[in-house]
């Protein structure tokens, strides 16, 4: 088989099953990669992840290009038109091979009652091929690749410079980001990974391929853990020895960090499979946890801890530059339900936490209820909880994020690079 045609039809079925199943990339790329070279795999990852990223301009550009508008039962015809117009427009690949591929996959990877529209396919791409540069400059504003339910708030909570601004960072591909254990040598490591040094210690990566293929991985002198990620656990203050209960611990990244620091970390998730993964950390890493299995609204221990970290599910609309399917998943009203957990879980720490303790709660959102509007009612709601502002000492390098009230909400755009969109509040409690 060409192994061209065989990229795009694993890459066709990718798209199917992201934008028509509702699946995460990261699921759908290990489902239908299996038994490739790594370099189909990352050409595949890298088609599926622009396409997606792109998807508003090129949906706008297909309405353009055809007559007859492409219906919900054409949906199939509308995924190999996004394929091939993302290569020609935004990928380094030959026209002729775009164009030629999409052809092909009307030929062998559509159905039977689709595959009349095999000659409009190769009109349109032909048509966009001759007039690039005019299609370009007509749907060029990267906010076509935003829905507008999403727009509509982060142009109010923002402003429109800065949301520029953040779209221009989600649409670009993300480095990888590293934590390190402390006994290793950084400028060492900087060396051997061929990485850029991060603030508080960590490396980033660009381009780094497959995690397991780089130096120290199965030394387990390192773990993958964005830049903003990095800061909840750094930010507790909490010291050797001191005990943490981590909430919503799966997969674990904030888990390793307070352990590798010296913490003796309970670490609680609901998700078997997420566990799984923490487990695994733990043990490539040699580094030893507390885990329990639970429903943290279940909980129900004979203590109290004096650090608490809450990383609560969410919107996850922080990680749309490595997770651009979360723009096409998610609803306005999921953000709602979402935000009522967060609140009971919230209630929940607040029960667990012990007199003087420390509370982190943190979400990789940009969501105002699911940041300074969850911390702002909790307050309302208990009197003996107040914020312990964070200062600029605290983030060198990052003194941008933090807010007027002390909180933190990092954006995409505040490092070179690029970095999670994450909100971060620091509350102590009353001794009482």
């Amino acid at each position: 088989m060409n192994p061209q045609a065989d990229n795009r039809k694993q890459a066709l079925l990718i798209l199917k099953e992201v934008l028509d199943n509702g699946a995460t990339l990261e699921n759908a790329f290990d489902k239908h990669s299996k038994g490739i070279s790594p370099v189909d795999k990352r050409f595949m990852r890298h088609l599926t992840t622009t396409t997606i990223r792109h998807l508003g301009q090129l949906d706008c550009i297909i309405d353009h290009c055809t007559k007859t508008k492409l219906g919900n039962t054409q949906t199939a015809v509308r995924h190999v038109l996004r394929l091939g117009i993302c290569q020609l427009l935004f990928t380094e690949i030959p026209a002729h091979a775009a164009v030629n591929t999409a052809v092909n996959l009307m030929d062998k990877s559509i159905g039977k009652k689709l595959r009349y529209l095999k000659n409009t396919v190769n009109a349109v791409l032909r048509k966009v091929d001759r007039e690039r540069e005019e299609l370009l400059k007509k749907y060029g504003n990267s906010r076509h690749n935003i829905p507008k339910w999403i727009l509509n708030r982060w142009d109010t909570r923002y402003g429109k410079e800065t949301v520029k601004e953040i779209i221009n960072q989600i649409l670009q591909e993300a480095p990888l980001d590293l934590a390190l254990l402390p006994q290793a040598q950084l400028d060492e490591w900087a060396i051997k990974l061929k990485a850029e040094k991060l603030p508080l210690g960590g490396l980033r990566i660009k381009n780094a391929g497959n995690i397991r293929d780089l130096p120290g991985y199965e030394d387990g002198m390192w773990w993958v853990q964005d830049l903003a990620a990095q800061l909840p656990a750094h930010l507790l203050g909490a010291g050797k020895g001191d005990k943490l209960l981590d909430i919503c611990a799966a997969p674990g990244g904030k888990t390793l960090q307070s352990v590798a620091s010296g913490l003796k970390v309970t670490a609680v998730d609901i998700s078997k499979r997420r566990l799984e993964r923490l487990h695994e950390n733990l043990r490539r890493l040699s580094l030893n946890a507390e885990i329990i299995e639970t429903d943290i609204l279940k909980f129900e221990p004979k203590k109290q801890w004096q650090y608490i970290l809450v990383d609560a599910p969410c919107s996850s609309t922080g990680t749309i530059r490595r997770h651009p399917e979360i723009l096409w998943s998610y609803r306005e009203d999921k953000i709602k339900s979402l935000a009522i957990l967060q609140q009971k879980m919230l209630d929940k720490a607040a029960q667990l936490l012990a007199p003087g303790g420390t509370l982190i709660y943190c979400t990789c959102s940009m969501e105002i209820e699911e940041g300074p509007g969850q911390i702002n009612a909790l307050l309302e709601r208990n009197s003996t909880l107040k914020r312990k502002g964070i200062s600029a000492s605290e983030l060198p390098g990052l003194e941008q994020s933090i807010l007027q009230t002390g909180d933190v909400q990092t954006l995409p755009h505040y490092f070179n690079g690029g970095m999670d969109g994450f909100f971060i509040s620091r509350l102590i409690k009353d001794k009482g």
